[in-house]
């Protein structure tokens, strides 16, 4: 493991207003997304969609420090034969890739998932490696209920992500560690709180015992949010400093970089968050975004799988970017939105 190689990548990757796009949507995740837009889920235009991002010069260049790829996506060639790698890696950003095979029922707790994908997972990190990607994710899923999460449930997931981890860094790869307590359900925000930090203590104590370098990773947490069927939501201002708070006690100061998922809140939302918890300041990582839905619903939907609409689908990838961009820097504002 050369650790200070393994550095400069996750920091190349949270460079100041630079975040990550992440397009590593499986197979049934972007059928999901093409049907909304009535999109026949084709190889072909999963390949000409994702193209058309990352052919988009202004968001890649000056916004997008990594790109999150499915497989499929990492071994695709554009319509014009060039590895859509390069297109990434040209553009100026770092390509990365998926490499847990999702969330699975965990045995005798009924309720709760454990992640799987280990097994195998050293010689697929070699061939990726060799296909281009430098960096990886894999997701935790902690959701909160009655009688759940578990310590089983959460020392499970802490595990699997630390061994994916110490795997990763073996191989000259970048691990993105993302443990995601969901926003489903009708929780408070304490509750999110709670649990968020409970689950960031045990994943730590887990990289710790399997050795792994923090200034070598990125964290992908999910904000302090009440659940979606919360009667009591809260506004931005309390979910910036909840957020801050947690992750002051719970993520070290040698972790490069803190690069928030957007959990299925809105556009904005996920931007107006991000922004107002940079304007706070002092804080020993980049808080930057690894956003999905939060950067693609709306150059999908301006696309609808039309090469006619690529320019304005285009525009408003680069314009979510840039919103983005401009969050993670402290420095977005709603007039901001109203102008463009």
């Amino acid at each position: 493991m050369n650790l200070e190689e393994l550095n400069t990548i996750a920091r190349k990757m949270v460079a100041p207003g630079k975040g990550l796009l992440a397009a590593d949507e499986s197979t049934g995740t972007i059928q999901k997304r093409f049907d909304r837009i009535g999109v026949e889920n084709t190889e072909a235009n999963r390949r000409d969609y994702r193209e058309l991002l990352f052919r988009t010069a202004t968001a890649m260049k000056d916004h997008i420090g990594g790109v999150i790829l499915f497989d499929e996506t990492l071994r695709q060639k554009a319509k014009d034969g060039t590895p859509l790698v390069k297109l990434i890696a040209e553009a100026g950003a770092v390509p990365g890739i998926k490499v847990d095979k999702g969330a699975k029922p965990l045995a005798l707790a009924a309720g709760e998932t454990v992640t799987e994908g280990l097994d195998g997972l050293r010689e697929r990190f070699r061939e990726y490696h060799k296909l281009g990607a430098r960096f990886a994710k894999w997701r935790a899923v902690i959701d909160i209920g009655r009688d759940v999460p578990s310590y089983n449930g959460i020392l499970a997931n802490a595990q699997a992500l630390a061994r994916y981890a110490a795997l990763a860094q073996e191989n000259g790869i970048v691990p993105i560690v993302e443990p995601e307590v969901l926003m489903d359900g009708d929780h408070d925000i304490q509750r999110c709180e709670d649990v968020t930090g409970w689950v960031l203590s045990e994943v730590f104590e887990q990289l710790y015992l399997a050795g792994v370098a923090l200034e070598g990773m990125i964290l992908k947490p999910n904000m302090i949010v009440p659940g979606m069927k919360c009667a009591t939501q809260a506004g931005v201002p309390e979910v910036a400093e909840r957020t801050v708070k947690v992750l002051k006690q719970r993520v070290p100061a040698a972790v490069p970089g803190v690069a928030f998922l957007s959990g299925g809140q809105s556009d904005l939302d996920a931007t107006a968050h991000l922004d107002a918890m940079n304007r706070i300041g002092g804080l020993p990582w980049a808080l930057t975004f690894s956003y999905g839905r939060a950067l693609q619903a709306a150059p999908q939907k301006a696309w609808g799988g039309k090469a006619e609409n690529a320019a304005a689908a285009q525009a408003a990838f680069a314009h979510r970017a840039r919103m983005n961009s401009r969050a993670a820097l402290g420095k977005w504002s709603k007039a901001d939105e109203t102008a463009a």
